[in-house]
């Protein structure tokens, strides 16, 4: 039988763990994130009508709810009649933005010339394989390797009602990905010499002096140490000169192992 994933099924878990209740909510905590902006997630307060209500974020002193629905609207009229000094703004679909009679209310526009959104691509087969070495980390200074599955978000102005063609975005990040797959990623400040198809690099780390001779077709050069956050970093400049002009940033999550890795987002030009 097919398998039918239902809304309610869909699990969407923030960086510290939180488990949240919906996409909008996500996004927002990610920015947060990208701005580096400690954040707590649902916040209890205290009206002074002495109900207490659950407040999706709290940022420094200030309040934010995600208008995701109904009740949520109206949890957030009760909370400003209730609490009119209260430092409290809302955030959601401008359906809902404009019954809050806030005028101050951050609405998403329904237009379809404005209307900006975003897709991802999570598959087992956005894959590659490599080797590094981290002699700053001296668990990981010696020579190992990873496979790591990647997923990556597309955000960007709707075009005809899309973002990107799935198939094409699928496509894109494979092709690019296939020029990281079976290399062995490094430092390019431990490169003391190269000829036409060698690279030599040497560097000690706490497991001691390494001397290397890498052909130049298997290694790839990295702009800082061969972590799994550079690696996000590089998969995005790769990406964005494939990318049509629609699309304005991009999101690369790399798994290394189970349950661990990292996750950039970052504006492209």
């Amino acid at each position: 039988m097919k398998k039918i994933i239902l809304d309610e099924d869909l699990k969407y878990i923030d960086r510290k763990g939180n488990l949240l209740r919906s996409k909008t909510e996500l996004s927002f905590s990610r920015l947060l994130s990208f701005l580096e902006k400690g954040y707590e997630y649902d916040f209890r307060i205290k009206l002074i009508n002495g109900k207490e209500v659950l407040v999706d974020f709290k940022v420094d002193d200030k309040y934010i709810e995600i208008l995701d629905s109904e009740e949520d609207l109206d949890k957030f009229n009760e909370i400003k009649s209730s609490n009119p000094d209260l430092d409290i703004i809302a955030i959601g679909r401008s359906k809902f933005g404009i019954k809050s009679g806030d005028f101050e209310t951050i609405s998403f526009i329904d237009s379809e010339r404005d209307q900006i959104g975003s897709i991802f691509l999570e598959d087992s087969s956005l894959a590659f394989d490599y080797a590094h070495i981290l002699p700053l980390v001296e668990k990981c200074s010696i020579i190992h390797g990873h496979t790591s599955t990647v997923m990556v978000e597309i955000i960007g102005k709707m075009v005809n009602n899309l973002v990107i063609d799935f198939s094409e975005a699928k496509r894109i990040i494979k092709e690019t990905l296939s020029t990281l797959d079976h290399k062995f990623f490094i430092n390019k400040r431990y490169v003391y010499r190269e000829d036409s198809i060698h690279y030599y690099l040497s560097f000690e780390g706490p497991r001691g002096f390494f001397n290397l001779q890498l052909p130049k077709d298997t290694t790839f050069l990295m702009p800082g140490e061969a972590t799994v956050e550079n690696l996000a970093s590089i998969i995005i400049k790769l990406l964005s000169s494939k990318m049509p002009p629609n699309i304005e940033a991009l999101g690369v999550y790399i798994y290394e192992g189970v349950n661990k890795g990292a996750h950039i987002l970052a504006n492209i030009k």
